[in-house]
């Protein structure tokens, strides 16, 4: 089958069919997908039907792969198994908060800088499309005066602000079971050492330092807004089998909603970050 290569948006996205299985595991093809996430945050690689050993050998070729803490699939400890199953997953319950726009990591010094997510069961019945906003290109797309508004300002992240958006009225112990999971402040802009810059927004961005509460959150909103417009969105519709990988730490994702009884079943692996945020 000849490799196709095809861009999604004008500023975000790219496509590829053609590449499957273990033809993945190539220097070649991880040198390419590594510029194409580069210059356009989000890879996805058509029913690539990429099995685990050569997803985690894929990932290793990516960077550090970080083993997740939770829900690792059984002979591959490096993978983690996404599902609303609780049968099969002790994070099921929290995968609500992932209809929210977010991206991994953002409580830590170092948040992962690429994602890996196949398709290993998708259903018919229920939607669970996933979005991805460039934060990249919605940050350029600002006016000078907005830069130089968002130029200083400091954000609170935590696992808190996610869990509100789904349980707005939690019960005081599981608020403060909420509560115990380290927060982190953060730029609301991040510059990098590369000369590109990012909005660090989503669900897990519940304060500005220093502002009242309330024009903290619509500042916070009108940025989300402005960075989830459809010029800087890609969806995804999956079939069993995709392989999507996006930059992490310039790239907002959400699962759009479906079911707990769905037989959605994800395999993710996660790169580590090699750049603070500063």
């Amino acid at each position: 089958m000849a490799i196709t290569t095809t861009p999604i948006t004008p500023t975000t996205g790219v496509e590829i069919t053609g590449l499957a299985g273990s033809a993945l595991v190539d220097k070649a093809v991880a040198a390419d997908t590594v510029a194409a996430l580069d210059e356009r945050g989000v890879v996805i690689y058509r029913e690539a039907d990429v099995a685990d050993e050569d997803l985690v050998a894929f990932s290793r070729m990516l960077g550090e792969v970080v083993p997740p803490r939770h829900g690792s699939v059984k002979g591959h400890p490096e993978v983690q198994a996404i599902t609303r199953d609780a049968s099969k997953s002790k994070m099921a319950a929290y995968r609500e908060a992932t209809f929210w726009w977010h991206f991994d990591g953002s409580t830590d010094v170092f948040p992962d800088k690429y994602t890996l997510l196949t398709a290993r069961a998708v259903s018919v019945d229920d939607d669970g499309d996933t979005e991805f906003a460039n934060t990249y290109a919605a940050y350029d797309a600002l006016s000078d005066e907005e830069k130089a508004e968002l130029a200083g300002q400091r954000v609170v992240h935590s696992f808190a602000a996610s869990q509100l958006k789904v349980y707005p009225d939690p019960a005081p112990q599981e608020r403060a079971a909420w509560d115990r999971i380290p927060s982190r402040e953060h730029p609301l802009v991040w510059s990098r050492r590369s000369g590109r810059t990012s909005m660090l927004l989503g669900s897990t961005a519940g304060e500005v330092v220093g502002r009242p509460a309330d024009e903290g959150l619509a500042l916070l909103d009108r940025l989300l807004a402005a960075s989830t417009q459809p010029e800087f969105v890609v969806r995804h519709k999956w079939r069993r089998g995709d392989l999507v990988i996006w930059d992490n730490t310039g790239m907002l994702h959400r699962a759009l909603p479906y079911g707990e009884s769905s037989h959605r079943l994800m395999h993710r692996t996660s790169i580590a970050g090699d750049e603070a945020i500063a």
